[in-house]
């Protein structure tokens, strides 16, 4: 949804940069989440979850942590539309819970854990901007 969202805004606006900054951090995210949930092997709540029961550990939310680290992202290149790309984070956390695959802290977990990629992300163009050479 966010590689969506950012190629269509990427194509509006001719900023393939936007589309390359979430694409980084919605992968980065999800490759973090996937390596802490080989060290902490945290079960999932499956007393009351719907559809087909999933088997990879629950800590942190992986869908929670991509949502945050879009719309961290994109709220940078579109700060207008903050709340929307934020709003639409919350909810995908809140499915999470809603359809029993993660406790609230796995979702807390990953809305932390995909923030902080991303503003990590953003420093790391922020700093080699600067250091790029002005043409013309």
């Amino acid at each position: 949804m966010w590689l969506a969202i950012a190629i269509v805004l990427a194509l509006l606006w001719r900023r393939p940069s936007l589309l390359v900054a979430v694409l980084f951090a919605v992968g980065a995210a999800d490759l973090l989440t996937a390596l802490i949930k080989v060290v902490v092997p945290r079960h999932r709540p499956f007393e009351h979850q719907l559809g087909p029961s999933e088997r990879n550990h629950s800590f942190p939310s992986g869908h929670t942590a991509t949502a945050f680290a879009g719309a961290t992202v994109l709220s940078a290149f579109a700060p207008r539309y903050r709340l929307a790309f934020y709003a639409l984070a919350c909810l995908i956390g809140f499915s999470r819970l809603y359809n029993g695959v993660h406790y609230p802290t796995d979702v807390l977990a990953g809305a932390v854990l995909g923030t902080l990629t991303a503003l990590l992300l953003l420093s790391a163009i922020r700093r080699r901007s600067r250091r790029a050479p002005r043409r013309g």
